[in-house]
């Protein structure tokens, strides 16, 4: 009898029904490694970035650097006319420089569900996106042999627009492959999907990722990361004012 039953697990495991049971994982550790997957310890990326909308299309290259969870700078560098453009995170602060009146603008509270560069991702995105593991409870809905499907509820006292998101992971290599956003009514508002997985630098992440705004079908923002590389000497004092405006 013990043969028998060693030999049912076996089969089930192989058939990918018997799965991790939820106690075994560390559902935020999880969401934590998702969601720093293309900054690590720190780094340096070219991206493109192209956003559509119904009444036209914008293109842009930016340079993007990151250190740890609290600290990120992008400035664009194409086209020619929003060259210089930049914005700065510190922490949940965020600041824009504007080059051709010279000009650095803090981003207030009011303003953080705003459009960052013109895009359908917000400034909120860029303020919360580290802190999603810290700022959700989060529950396991299903499993198979590939994939983890998760659902993040805001905590009581969290500072969140979102009223839920769920994620959908691959587990080998640990990517995500759509994540969905939805208001506090329960409604489906913005779905981001990821693909083009290649391993960079000695991590395996996506180098694409469209970000679909439901109620507008005709509209995405396509990001397309370029060289890539992690784990660049940056200090702290790099992310500043100064260095927002282009200047040591």
């Amino acid at each position: 009898m013990p043969g028998l039953i060693k030999a049912a697990l076996l089969l089930l495991i192989l058939l990918g029904v018997l799965v991790t049971p939820v106690s075994a994982l560390d559902l935020s550790e999880l969401i934590r490694r998702v969601e720093q997957q293309y900054s690590g310890e720190s780094s340096e990326i070219e991206v493109e970035m192209t956003v559509k909308t119904r009444h036209w299309e914008r293109h842009l290259t930016m340079e993007t650097w990151s250190l740890g969870r609290e600290r990120f700078l992008v400035r664009i560098l194409t086209p020619v006319k929003e060259q210089g453009v930049a914005t700065l995170k510190v922490e949940r602060e965020v600041w824009n420089y504007l080059p051709k009146v010279d000009r650095v603008i803090r981003i207030p509270p009011s303003m953080m569900g705003g459009a960052w560069m013109g895009s359908h991702i917000t400034n909120d995105d860029l303020v919360k996106a580290n802190h999603i593991d810290e700022d959700y409870d989060f529950t396991l809905l299903a499993e198979d042999a590939q994939r983890w499907s998760i659902q993040g509820i805001p905590k009581p006292e969290a500072p969140v627009i979102w009223g839920k998101i769920v994620y959908i992971l691959q587990k080998e290599p640990l990517v995500p492959i759509e994540v969905d956003y939805f208001d506090e009514e329960g409604l489906l508002v913005r779905r981001i999907i990821f693909d083009d997985v290649q391993t960079v630098s000695g991590r395996t992440i996506p180098l694409r990722m469209i970000v679909l705004p439901v109620e507008k079908p005709e509209e995405q923002t396509l990001m397309h990361y370029r060289q890539v590389q992690f784990d660049v000497e940056l200090a702290e004092s790099f992310f500043s004012l100064g260095q927002l405006k282009g200047r040591h």
